[in-house]
């Protein structure tokens, strides 16, 4: 009988799943990557808003408080968007003039809120509550970084659900004294796997990771 495919045919197939899985292999790499890309995530990526507002100019160079502008950051479970009344009991005395800040100015005399872009914007499924992490001793620069470094405001972390769970299992690596929580430029001590062991066991810290701690 007449040989049907040609010798070439067995290399030929070889070389086709070989191309396959590469191909399939390929299309998984890229769609990780897209997925951990700042294209998808925004981390470092600064967003269009309203007013430039620096933090570095008003934590760093002014030396401003979180909780000045943040005032709920202890006490509820958002941070909250700091009115414009806050912004003019500065800048009705300050820069009065300056372009940048007509939106400022305009919405104050209208009492029409300014429409801030979140940076940090979870979603709707994802419960996160600000205070109960400020008050065991989770610091702003944590989660935020260096903010008093950052003339616009970005993202430093994706804050994918690996990401908080990394934290929740061994938050003993990350927990800093209450009294630093608010402290940007704070940095872990050389010590710090005894010091965060102390302070969980001080702070009744709970190792939660159960899906309806997050997802209720």
């Amino acid at each position: 009988m007449a040989q049907i495919f040609h010798r070439s045919s067995n290399s030929l197939a070889k070389v086709s799943i070989a191309a396959a899985l590469l191909t399939v292999g390929g299309i998984i790499w890229a769609a990780y990557r897209l997925n951990a890309g700042s294209f998808t995530t925004l981390v470092e990526v600064a967003r269009d808003q309203p007013v430039p507002f620096s933090h570095k100019h008003h934590v760093a160079d002014d030396g401003i408080d979180c909780r000045y502008c943040h005032t709920s950051v202890e006490t509820s479970a958002v941070a909250g968007i700091p009115p414009t009344e806050t912004c003019m009991t500065c800048h009705s005395q300050l820069w009065t003039n300056a372009e940048m800040l007509e939106p400022v100015r305009t919405s104050f005399q209208t009492g029409k809120s300014l429409e801030w872009t979140r940076v940090h914007d979870l979603p709707d499924f994802v419960y996160f509550n600000h205070s109960i992490h400020v008050n065991k001793g989770i610091g702003c620069s944590t989660c935020h970084g260096r903010v008093d470094k950052m003339p616009l405001m970005f993202k430093v972390n994706t804050l994918y659900m690996q990401w908080c769970v990394e934290c929740h299992r061994e938050p003993e690596k990350y927990v800093r004294p209450r009294d630093q929580v608010f402290n940007i430029a704070y940095e872990p001590p050389d010590d710090q796997m005894d010091l965060g062991q102390r302070l969980v066991a001080e702070y009744k810290i709970q190792k939660l990771t159960d899906c309806v701690t997050c997802h209720r």
